[in-house]
């Protein structure tokens, strides 16, 4: 698709574009897969990595052929690949390969969906530039966001693979270990602004980001950088993983269950440890933060005589000033850029926490955008005001559960349009694929 062939100034242009390059950056991670391996399950609880090569094309397809007025020509594509797997929802997916078309086939499929949504976008530009039948663009920002998701959770997939069934790609340049400041910083009481107003022309967001409302935080105190694996390290030799005392009734069952005994991105090495890069496996980075579950943060920050930060004390380091002005990023209004954080695509792995000084907030405190989404202890419930997509209702409804924590911030692979102050994540307490890392708070 040429996305130059619409007005080069209309709002549908600058949609096609930014749907152009995410579709780049879901290619690129189906590239990094040998053929071979495209019918693997790297996690036990998700699909095949072919269900997500079909998913991506239903899915814009699913959302959008209704209001383009287009009918299907693969009715039964159209509902294999429409929806994917809640990670621990009690049951394992148990399909085999045979079970799923030929990659041609699956290929096929796209490139024509992709092909007829185009040309019927291109007819969409004369007829309705204010995008009216989309809701003013809102659905394309849908299918454009709900793609970059999938470029990062794919990345969780893929990370457990063997290094053999992938194709290495060019490292970055390492970055050098800052020197560290207080490990500790006071927020003073003040508020924090949760969530977007709704308006008309107001910016995108997911159903559960609105509505926009503000919650006094009382006084608390946070790290000033993320816990890491060295820091991780002296919980694990302290008995973390076998003291009953420090674990909820679910997180008990599930490391017992599962017999785990240390987090899922390391290696035992007969004396020491090894780390599970995208591409590698590399001696323990110990001053990269650690990648854990809700559960194990949750363990530790008990075990430290802390806890994990709610949603709003989070939001209050992240945005708070000491002038009582709230920032749009930690930094303040400037949009993201590498220097600010790992994010964006910008690696495939962490790198050593206080490694972005340019992007710590007014109080100091280092990395809550980038390098690892961040826990906190708010279970993933409505704002007052919640409504839930007319197109999409079960988006985020599904999953006020009780069952299931808000995290912020962002990781290596979350796209900047993502990193927005809004902008919500969760997952359940025991999955531990996610690049997602905490801090700990006192009051």
């Amino acid at each position: 698709m040429n996305p130059a062939a619409v007005a080069p100034t209309s709002h549908l242009d600058r949609l096609l574009a930014r749907l152009e390059d995410a579709r780049c950056r879901s290619e690129e991670l189906f590239k990094i897969v040998l053929p071979s391996a495209l019918y693997d399950r790297p996690v036990p609880e998700r699909h095949r990595i072919i269900f997500y090569l079909g998913h991506l094309e239903a899915f814009d397809w699913n959302l959008l052929s209704a209001p383009l007025g287009l009918s299907s020509f693969d009715p039964g594509f159209d509902k294999l690949f429409a929806f994917g797997i809640d990670p621990v929802d009690g049951g394992l997916p148990t399909d085999q390969p045979k079970d799923w078309p030929a990659v041609e086939r699956v290929r096929e499929y796209g490139n024509r969906l992709r092909e007829t949504l185009d040309g019927a976008l291109r007819e969409l530009a004369v007829k309705d530039p204010q995008l009216e039948s989309l809701e003013r663009g809102r659905l394309l920002e849908v299918a454009i966001e709900h793609r970059l998701m999938h470029s990062e959770t794919l990345c969780y997939m893929l990370h457990q693979m063997p290094v053999a069934r992938k194709l290495s790609q060019p490292a970055p340049a390492p970055r050098f270990t800052p020197a560290r400041g207080v490990r500790c910083v006071e927020i003073p009481a003040g508020t924090a602004t949760l969530g977007l107003a709704r308006s008309e022309n107001g910016p995108f967001g997911w159903d559960n980001e609105f509505e926009e409302h503000r919650v006094h935080v009382p006084t608390f105190a946070i790290g000033t950088y993320n816990v890491t694996n060295r820091d991780f390290l002296q919980f694990m030799r302290d008995g973390g993983y076998t003291r009953r005392s420090l674990w909820s009734d679910s997180a008990w069952d599930w490391i017992t269950a599962e017999n785990r005994s240390h987090p899922s991105f390391w290696i035992p090495e007969g004396y020491s440890w090894n780390y599970r890069g995208m591409f590698a496996e590399i001696p323990l980075p110990a001053e990269w933060p650690v990648y854990v579950s809700h559960d194990e943060a949750s363990a530790y920050a008990k075990w430290a005589g802390k806890e994990l930060p709610s949603e709003a004390e989070w939001h209050r380091a992240a945005y708070g000033t000491r002038s009582g002005v709230e920032r749009a990023y930690p930094w303040g209004a400037d949009a993201p850029t590498a220097r600010r954080g790992n994010f964006d695509f910008e690696r495939w792995d962490p790198v050593p926490v206080g490694s972005y000084p340019e992007g710590n907030s007014d109080y100091g405190v280092a990395d809550l955008l980038g390098n690892g989404w961040e826990w906190t202890r708010t279970p993933f419930e409505p704002f007052p005001g919640f409504q839930a997509f007319s197109f999409y209702p079960g988006y985020s409804a599904n999953f006020f559960d009780g069952n299931h924590f808000v995290m912020k911030g962002g990781s290596p692979r979350t796209a900047a349009c993502m990193l927005r102050r809004s902008f919500r994540n969760w997952f359940q307490p025991h999955y531990p694929y996610v690049y997602a890392k905490f801090r700990c708070v006192e009051h």
